[in-house]
């Protein structure tokens, strides 16, 4: 094994590890436990590795729970997320808060930006090994939905998500709890122009969407056979999964496409879990 791979699984195992226990004391002497390094040495390679310290990554991945928080759980309280998120106060935590994102917690409460928020997050822990548990084959049924279409850069398809949530609590058509959620991605967000890009975000929901002005619309995701895959974790790592999926499977499986985009399934939301903790099935959709 290179020395770069040995490096890279022990990021790996940190990352994991904080995602894991957001919730616990994390300190320096932990992490480096974890990675089985000397804390002289572990906090200069996961530095070189990841661009910024463990302790800011640690605070930076316990801050961005707290966004989500604060965009889509209306009703917990600024001081509550801020205890959670492990600072002493609710104003220390609005000093970091601003500091990062150039906005208070209020005001990214009301009106995020995602644009300058995603930047925040650039990073990208590595990947060691296969994270796909299994494929299978299915018969997805065809599910009348409401959908909100996002057009535009993929870093601002929250935006989007946030209204579509408004008006599924406003209306109380297609609720979360009880209704399915997909989003279907017409095109690679890696790839494509970002005023090309469209997201459509879904709940199933049966009959006509009545006029509103979020823009939510009836659709429908036509049934057919297809390839699941279930990725878990961060959506931002979903890529992955993706590309296995067109790489590795679809290759040796001897499958054609279908004319319709490979779409997801959110089992449950970010603001709901943790990120570690999310479960998202991607469809494929073949002949």
């Amino acid at each position: 094994m290179s020395v770069n791979k040995h490096h890279e699984e022990r990021i790996k195992r940190v990352c994991d590890y904080i995602n894991n226990h957001l919730d616990e004391d994390i300190s320096l002497e932990k992490l480096s436990a974890i990675a089985i390094c000397s804390k002289y040495h572990f906090h200069r390679i996961f530095k070189s590795f990841m661009g910024i310290s463990t302790i800011q990554f640690v605070q930076l991945t316990r801050m961005k729970r707290a966004s989500f928080r604060l965009a889509f759980e209306s009703e917990q309280s600024i001081i509550d997320i801020a205890y959670e998120a492990h600072f002493e106060s609710p104003e220390a935590f609005s000093r970091a808060f601003r500091r990062t994102f150039k906005q208070s917690p209020s005001q990214f409460r009301i009106n995020p930006e995602w644009h300058s928020w995603h930047s925040k997050y650039e990073f990208k822990p590595p990947i060691v090994g296969e994270n796909i548990v299994d494929i299978k084959i299915t018969h997805f049924e065809e599910k009348n939905v409401a959908l909100i279409e996002h057009k535009g850069h993929p870093k601002l398809v929250l935006d989007t998500v946030a209204k579509f949530i408004s008006w599924r609590k406003e209306t109380g058509l297609s609720p979360i709890k009880k209704s399915d959620s997909f989003g279907i991605p017409y095109s690679d967000p890696n790839t494509t122009p970002s005023e090309e890009f469209r997201f459509d975000i879904c709940g199933t929901h049966n009959g006509e969407v009545p006029d509103n002005n979020y823009g939510v619309k009836s659709g429908l995701i036509p049934s057919g056979r297809c390839a699941v895959a279930q990725h878990k974790g961060s959506h931002d790592q979903i890529s992955d999964t993706i590309y296995y999926l067109y790489r590795q499977w679809l290759p040796d499986s001897g499958e054609d496409l279908r004319d319709f985009p490979c779409f997801f399934h959110y089992l449950n939301f970010v603001h709901e879990v943790d990120e570690c903790e999310l479960l998202t099935d991607i469809y494929l959709p073949i002949k």
